[in-house]
């Protein structure tokens, strides 16, 4: 008997006249090119249980997560199948059948696709199941039954779509669980309580099984690299650091070294080396590894004198103001080319722009090594408690059982236009089904130009706006995100949507010109304000993180309140500028009500006043 006749049989078909052909392309090649990350990934994972149990929260759930993580995913539901594919069947025990048999031959072409087919039916018959098994076992494909098992009263208690209370009353016939039976798998892959598990650990679980089965490759988790001495070495590098030679580094080389230390710039393990440097600096990623964006160099400046003094030591102390901070080891010294990094990395290399003068006066080498950080970096400014680190803002957003983090960047004072950004985004988030949408709001704390607002009196301003309530207290996490400011536009734009993006940011709120300035001679913007915006959308490795464009927001002078531009009533409008609302400030002048909470204002023009006070 013939393959072809195996099939026909199994499946009593009855089609006629038919043969089947084979592709041209072979699986291993589609799955070189289905995706950023290669390698056949086509298998179907079949969640089964209950209607309410969960099954289309934890499907969608799970296909958002592998496609943020560059792993080509889709999710088949139930009721939209029968919106179109199976719109012609019932609920009759024979339609029912039928239904999980299409969905079944349905899943596996796209398992045979190279795509994570993720399947949410109720298919209470273990009949059905076992045959979607064959259909895909038939196939050579890999299939995953996943019983999401809630109590039936639960499942009742929840009934999102009243369908529970129609088959109460006799509306509904055939209902499983209260006139038809639901037959539990006896031995599925696995099995999820979600009466008792969030929907983000039900999604770790599965993952965990797709990683076992080397579906789900461990390299495509984002993992933080913290480079702190372990707790039980700690003594011994205290010792041995009283014994290395020394390389004085300045207060901002040190808010790198908190940077690195603090798992923002993984996977590095320490400052660039030259293979490293170079691969961001002429392709803003590192490549070894798989494409991992990151835009900006992360290195430590030598003058010649430290560079010779130290090229023979295999390991040597970092000291910031008479403190060893860390151990440097397996140094890797490099040329400095100055002008080569501003231009690529700013597109200037115009002496007057801040950062760019503090590049040209440091020193002509640069040094890479593996570091190890003999403890966190602590300011002592009354402002430590803020700066959380990566792994500790995924815990604050594990204990607020967020379901989606929404990060806004910014360095300077918040006005209600960028509320109104935030209020919009947690609006948007809520009416795609998010239940728990949680705001880091997310200051820059390391070096900034002179003009810019510093930190202390930002934090105090923000402190304002919460207490005001013009953002949520109660789901909002501030703290402070350590990196200097490199004004370097939509290249920097990159390394801080990334940086939220490791700490377990899924969406990113990027603002007008953001990370730019006026340049120094010109005064005109030094980047286009919508390349940042733009260039998100299209950078590579940031998958994982949804970018949430920039809206044009002004005074709106009819509502007095700050409300989205529309360029139709224009004249309702007054863009306030930063020069205005600094003058206002200065001269303890009120803006206009509703362009900032009152007690942020305060904040704002006690501020301004210090200065000509000081």
């Amino acid at each position: 008997m013939s393959q072809f006749e195996n099939i026909k049989n199994m499946n009593g078909q009855k089609s006629t006249n038919i043969v089947f052909q084979a592709h041209h392309v072979s699986r291993s090649k589609r799955g070189q090119v289905v995706g950023t990350r290669g390698g056949f990934r086509g298998c179907t994972v079949w969640l089964t249980g209950y209607s309410g149990a969960g099954k289309t929260t934890i499907g969608f759930a799970l296909e958002e997560y592998l496609v943020s993580h560059q792993i080509p995913c889709y999710s088949l539901d139930g009721d939209n199948i029968r919106h179109g594919l199976n719109k012609n069947l019932g609920f009759s025990s024979t339609d029912r059948e039928e239904n999980i048999r299409r969905i079944a031959e349905v899943a596996r072409l796209f398992a045979d696709a190279g795509l994570i087919c993720v399947t949410s039916f109720i298919s209470p018959f273990t009949k059905d199941r076992e045959n979607a098994r064959k259909i895909h076992q038939n196939a050579g494909l890999p299939f995953f039954e996943i019983f999401i098992d809630a109590p039936l009263d639960i499942c009742e208690s929840r009934d999102v779509k009243g369908l529970y209370k129609k088959a109460r009353a006799g509306e509904i016939k055939g209902f499983t669980g209260i006139d038809s039976v639901y037959e539990k798998p006896e031995a599925p892959e696995l099995v999820l309580k979600t009466d008792i598990s969030s929907v983000n650990e039900c999604i770790q679980q599965v993952v965990e099984l797709l990683q076992e089965h080397g579906v789900f490759p461990s390299s495509a988790t984002e993992e933080i690299n913290e480079l702190f001495v372990p707790e039980n070495k700690l003594n011994d590098a205290q010792r041995e650091i009283e014994t290395l030679p020394t390389l004085p580094i300045s207060q901002l080389d040190l808010q790198w070294v908190q940077i690195l230390s603090e798992g923002w710039a993984s996977p590095l393990k320490g400052f660039m080396r030259e293979r490293e440097y170079l691969q961001v600096l002429h392709f803003g990623t590192l490549m070894d590894g798989g494409v991992i964006n990151l835009s900006i160099p992360v290195v430590l400046p030598v003058e010649t004198e430290h560079k010779e003094r130290l090229c023979e030591y295999k390991a040597f102390a970092l000291e910031c103001l008479g403190r060893q901070v860390a151990i440097l080891r397996n140094p890797e010294f490099y040329d400095h080319r100055k002008e080569e990094r501003c231009a690529r990395q700013w597109g200037t290399t115009c002496v007057k722009h801040p950062y760019i003068k503090m590049v040209m006066e440091c020193g002509d080498w640069l040094v890479g090594g593996d570091l190890e950080v003999l403890e966190k970096i602590k300011w002592n400014d009354g402002l430590d408690q803020y700066r959380l680190t990566p792994l500790q803002l995924k815990q604050k957003f594990k204990e607020m059982n967020a379901d989606a983090v929404f990060a806004f960047q910014l360095r300077n004072p918040i006005h209600n236009g960028h509320a109104l950004l935030m209020q919009d985004t947690n609006r948007r988030l809520l009416e795609r089904g998010y239940k728990r949408p949680v705001l880091l709001l997310h200051p820059l704390g390391g070096w900034t130009k002179d003009d810019d607002v510093p930190l202390d009196w930002r934090m105090k301003q923000h402190a304002a706006v919460l207490e005001e309530g013009v953002l949520d207290p109660k789901k909002t996490i501030i703290a402070i995100f350590p990196s200097p400011m490199m004004y370097a536009g939509p290249t920097e734009v990159q390394w801080h949507c990334r940086c939220r993006m490791i700490a377990g940011a899924q969406f990113y709120i990027v603002g007008r010109d953001p990370a730019g300035m006026p340049h120094p001679d010109t005064k005109v913007d030094l980047y286009e304000p919508t390349h940042g915006g733009k260039v998100l959308s299209m950078a590579p490795g940031l998958t994982s993180v949804e970018i949430i464009p920039f809206r044009v927001a002004a005074y709106n002078k009819v509502k007095k309140a700050m409300d989205f531009y529309n360029p139709q009533r224009q004249n309702e409008f007054d863009f306030i500028s930063g020069t205005r609302m600094r003058k206002l400030a200065r001269d303890g002048e009120n803006p206009p009500d509703g362009f900032m909470a009152p007690k942020a204002w305060k904040v704002l023009t006690e501020y301004y006043r210090s200065l000509g006070k000081n």
